[in-house]
């Protein structure tokens, strides 16, 4: 079979994935088990993308230090299962390191939902995806992360929510809001504070995350073609109607340090 009629069958079987006509990437677990994407020993079962060496790793980025994943920030990649996943919810408790970029902006980072394609098929660094943010006062905000096939056709990603404009004329969750549909750009979860200054370690007046060096808890809750986000407990963010509604999952690195203790998924369904 020619290259060109196999990436034409793969482009057809991701749009039929995405509308429910092809069975889901199966895990093999039951509801209410846990699978530890992160054993606390080493990165059995997840593989390294950086922009500047591929699969490689040399620098060191990802490892396991004292039982938690250790990213030391370098570079611009991502830790990435090598399964894809759907109908899960999503567990990462995470802390901030010291290591910044050198510049003045917010510590930064994120996790990327239902990424598909090839490795870096998204400005040459990401995969298409659907980016839970972790940046500092942004946590929680959804980030629409188009991408290509091998073939260089368009990977398109797209989510809808129901939206307010706040002050600062940014699109925020809001329930019973307007809907709208992303296919690229950022919503910004639901109490994301229209005065927050993005400068390192300064925190926004309604931040559910916790002050620097301590813990926090992000879930992810993936059912069907929704996505909800909860930041320590809160409910802060939801989408509906998400293309693709599963894929592998990453942990990026984005020029800050990050500790992440707890990287697990809890099936919704078999």
């Amino acid at each position: 079979m020619c290259r060109t009629t196999i990436d034409r069958i793969v482009v057809v079987v991701m749009g039929l994935l995405t509308i429910g006509l092809v069975p889901r990437p199966a895990t093999g677990h039951e509801p209410g088990e846990v699978i530890r994407l992160f054993n606390g020993k080493d990165l059995d079962g997840l593989s390294t993308w950086l922009r500047d060496s591929g699969r490689e790793d040399p620098k060191r980025v990802f490892r396991v230090q004292d039982g938690q994943i250790h990213i030391s920030g370098e570079g611009y990649g991502y830790l990435a299962t090598e399964q894809p996943h759907g109908d899960y919810r999503l567990v990462v408790e995470y802390r901030w390191g010291d290591r910044t970029d050198g510049g003045k902006s917010v510590r930064n980072s994120g996790i990327l939902l239902h990424a598909a394609g090839p490795d870096g098929n998204a400005q040459g660094t990401w995969m298409a995806s659907v980016e839970c943010q972790l940046a500092q006062g942004c946590v929680g905000d959804l980030i629409v992360i188009p991408g290509r096939e091998a073939n260089g056709q368009p990977l398109p990603v797209k989510i809808t929510s129901d939206v307010a404009i706040g002050p600062d004329d940014h699109p925020r969750w809001k329930e019973g809001g307007a809907p709208r549909v992303f296919t690229q750009g950022q919503l910004w979860w639901s109490d994301h504070d229209p005065e927050f200054r993005e400068l390192l370690d300064t925190r926004g007046r309604n931040d559910v995350e916790k002050p620097r060096g301590e813990w926090n808890r992000v879930e992810c809750v993936c059912e069907g073609d929704r996505i909800e986000i909860r930041v320590n407990g809160v409910t802060v963010n939801r989408a509906r109607a998400v293309e693709p509604s599963a894929g592998k999952i990453l942990l990026q690195t984005e020029g800050f340090e990050l500790f992440v203790r707890k990287f697990e998924l809890h099936p919704l369904t078999k």
